[in-house]
């Protein structure tokens, strides 16, 4: 019998040519998530029964000649912070416990629309603050390449369930690096698009001036696939870009040959694990090889980038969040006396310690005397970092670094130092203050066998260029996929 599909591209041919049924394709995906999930906890929450009445449905209408997208009957995992309507969504935290929105997120009725079939919500870091899935309210995930390790964060069950073959694509969203540092972890390819280019309607809120809904997949095709699906203009997006336009075939198949892509050698100099150096200083030869000029460019140090993402990112979450107070929805504390006791006990009980860390740092930073000290002058460099960003883009096509400054981390090895942990997101939190494409791919694997990352970041609607390039790059050194039935859990290592 023939392997099943890897790729979106391969499934959507073999269920135009009757080689693959969805039901059959999707009855597959939902016994190996039975069978291999305990062990990874990429879900939240899986959708057996809804899954299956979609795949009968749309094999009805391939049956008769209809073709209802070009994600026809591909199953996908979504990030559990993006609504999908009276299915659970808790965004990994016990404030939201037992909600169930009444409405479907933009992207997700577009990914319908093409043919996708939605079978879970994938966990993730509680409301979207962490790098490592380890602060999900209920469980963190695994990364499939090994199981005593993280597969990042904070969308790391949309990545773990890719990596983890349960589906061929996924949504997470990236307010500093959260599809782009897990697709690096897990070896795949993620998209950060342009702030404004997929509608946020329907995304539980973090830090909204950052947050950014972007595909996940195998391949830079399969994921121009899926960002073609989900962009585009929605008038329930008050920051939605009207000119979004999606990425044409051309661009995917461009070569790189006249293409210059810039490196911030400053960035590199230290803090870089010894394999990522390597395996960047290799992507670098390759993209040479293949016809790229490589050159230095000069960029803002980018723990100035960290430090201003952190402030405006937990200030905008102290603002969002105050809305989880017990009386509208989620967690409500029944044995409170009065409104200050419920809020203080709601939320007490609701949020995790590193939501509650970050606010009280937000709320500490925009309250009077320090919102001069730290939030105005995160805005200012925030502008900096932008105009260097411009600077760089007026002599290069895209900017080249790693993804992540180490491969995977150990389950538990930074849960008890959040600096540490921070500064996972060294490399991926300019593309969210400038608000520009940032796209992470594969480019090998550590000495004890990790994926190992590298992003490139382009300018205004350079999707198409950033995935063509990335395409270019990984044609012909695909990654093996892991063998997680054989692989070892060591004990200790999770809050499971």
């Amino acid at each position: 019998m023939a392997a099943p599909p890897t790729t979106i591209e391969d499934f959507t041919s073999a269920i135009r040519s009757r080689g693959l049924e969805i039901p059959q394709a999707i009855d597959s995906s939902l016994r190996r998530i039975s069978k291999q999930d305990k062990r990874i906890r990429a879900f939240l929450h899986v959708m057996p029964e809804y899954a299956q009445a979609r795949a009968e449905e749309l094999q009805k209408r391939v049956d008769v000649g209809e073709w209802p997208g070009p994600l026809t009957g591909v199953p996908v995992a979504i990030k559990d912070n993006i609504l999908c309507r009276d299915v659970p969504a808790t965004a990994g935290s016990r404030i939201l416990e037992g909600f169930r929105p009444i409405y479907t997120a933009t992207a997700v009725s577009r990914l319908l629309d093409a043919g996708a079939i939605p079978i879970g919500k994938a966990n993730m870091d509680e409301f979207g603050m962490g790098s490592s899935n380890e602060f999900s309210a209920f469980y963190p995930a695994r990364n499939p390449y090994d199981l005593n390790c993280v597969p990042g964060g904070s969308s790391g069950g949309s990545a773990a369930a890719l990596a983890g073959g349960f589906v061929l694509g996924a949504l997470g969203s990236d307010t500093g690096g959260s599809v782009r540092q897990p697709a690096a972890f897990c070896g795949l390819v993620a998209l950060k698009p342009q702030y404004g280019s997929v509608s946020r309607y329907g995304l539980i809120a973090f830090g909204s001036s950052l947050d950014q809904i972007g595909p996940m997949a195998r391949t830079a095709r399969d994921c121009a696939v899926l960002y073609n699906a989900v962009c585009g203009h929605d008038p329930r997006d008050s920051n939605s870009l009207p000119n979004t336009a999606p990425i044409r075939v051309e661009q995917i198949d461009a070569g790189v040959r006249n293409t210059r892509l810039g490196i911030p050698s400053v960035w590199l100099r230290d803090g870089l694990d010894p394999d990522v150096r390597s395996s960047f200083k290799e992507c670098c030869e390759r993209f040479r090889s293949i016809g790229a000029e490589i050159v230095d460019v000069e960029l803002p140090n980018p723990q100035l980038s960290v430090s201003a993402y952190y402030i405006l990112a937990n200030a905008e979450a102290s603002s969002n969040l105050a809305r989880y107070d017990g009386v509208r929805y989620g967690l409500r504390d029944s044995e409170s006396i009065d409104i200050r006791a419920l809020y203080r006990n709601t939320r007490g009980r609701g949020f995790g310690p590193e939501v509650k860390r970050r606010i009280l740092l937000g709320t500490h930073v925009l309250s009077a005397g320090y919102y001069e000290a730290y939030y105005q002058k995160a805005l200012m460099v925030r502008r900096q970092v932008r105009q260097a960003f411009d600077d760089v883009f007026a002599s290069v096509d895209a900017i080249l670094m790693p993804t992540t400054p180490t491969p995977a981390f150990r389950l538990g090895e930074k849960l008890d130092d959040p600096l540490s942990m921070y500064l996972c997101d060294l490399f991926t939190t300019a593309a969210n203050l400038t608000g520009y494409p940032a796209a992470s791919f594969p480019i090998g694997l550590s000495g004890n066998g990790l994926p190992v990352g590298a992003q490139l970041c382009g300018p205004a609607y350079s999707e198409g260029t950033l995935l063509g390039l990335v395409h270019r790059f990984t044609q012909g050194v695909p990654l093996p996929l892991p063998d997680i039935a054989n692989a070892p859990v060591e004990e200790g290592k999770s809050r499971d």
